[in-house]
């Protein structure tokens, strides 16, 4: 095994505008700035509450039923959100306001997942926000089954010493949204209705006391966190079918997470194979999958 720690490093960009930083382990993005004001607007990774800041989730989005997963005929564990998060990336290119990293299957990946592929990870500066990137290719013969999505952390309170119950997440989706929730890593059949004022879910003590929120079917493509005064101070937009919020239950964490994906985890019924998985992406030989999002601040 590799000892990804020494090989990390840490690459960063600017635009006179914005800065951000990201790591090659994991192709994670670390910190997004704001320069005139020196505003960090990314979580800091302190693992009293959760030591990442914003993984790539990769081949798998949350947990497996059972912790493993049925592909042709044979068992193969994993753990929840895939491997790529904790594997060491290859620079590829790097630009004054672009860079791009990958990773290529191995006979370590080849192991728990059978399938060859490559994996590249962008980040664009644009005036006021990233555009992360994403791009898995399928270089095998045969066809390639995968799940990806990201899961970016976010400051909130923004001003230390601020209530987060002062905050909330704003969402392009009308009066009301149908969330189900996640129970001990799988996807409950239970559908909660979250009635929205002005759009807004207000951050609660008790929000997140079950864990994630999962909104599928295209219920929105924007979400927002909201200061206090009502103003919008981040906007993650995203084509994704659908999208967690998320902050750890019970602990008081300074951050909510929004998180594009194109998966999910398994349901608590679900019995079927890794091909059948809900939410999953495939690709026929030879082919290509790419999504993006876009994270903006104000």
């Amino acid at each position: 095994m590799q000892e990804w720690g020494i090989l990390m490093a840490l690459y960063e960009l600017q635009n006179g505008k914005i800065s951000i930083q990201a790591d090659s382990l994991g192709a994670e993005l670390k910190s997004l700035k704001r320069t005139d004001t020196g505003t960090e607007y990314m979580w800091e990774g302190n693992p009293e509450y959760w030591k990442r800041t914003s993984p790539v989730l990769f081949p798998l989005v949350g947990s497996l039923h059972h912790g493993s997963y049925l592909l042709d005929g044979t068992r193969y564990p994993m753990g929840q959100h895939g491997f790529a998060r904790d594997m060491e990336f290859e620079l590829k290119s790097q630009s004054e306001r672009e860079i791009w990293f990958c990773l290529k299957s191995s006979q370590e990946t080849l192991e728990k997942y059978p399938y060859e592929f490559l994996l590249e990870i962008g980040y664009k500066l644009q005036e006021y926000s990233v555009l992360v990137q994403w791009k898995v290719s399928n270089p095998a013969e045969k066809e390639m089954h995968f799940s990806i999505g990201g899961h970016p952390a976010f400051r909130c309170p923004l001003v230390k010493g601020e209530n987060q119950e002062d905050y909330s997440v704003w969402l392009d989706a009308g009066e009301k949204v149908m969330a189900g929730v996640i129970k001990d890593g799988l996807m409950s059949r239970e559908l909660k209705e979250y009635p929205l004022q002005d759009g807004c879910l207000r951050v609660t003590e008790h929000l997140f006391d079950e864990d994630a929120l999962v909104l599928e079917h295209h219920q929105a493509h924007q979400a927002a966190l909201v200061k206090p005064d009502g103003s919008r101070y981040l906007t993650v937009k995203f084509d994704a079918p659908l999208f967690g919020i998320w902050s750890p239950p019970g602990k008081k964490a300074p951050f909510v997470c929004i998180e594009p994906w194109y998966g999910r985890c398994d349901g608590t019924d679900f019995e079927g194979t890794w091909q059948e998985r809900e939410w999953g992406q495939k690709l026929d030989a030879g082919e290509s999958f790419e999504a993006s999002y876009e994270i903006v601040i104000e």
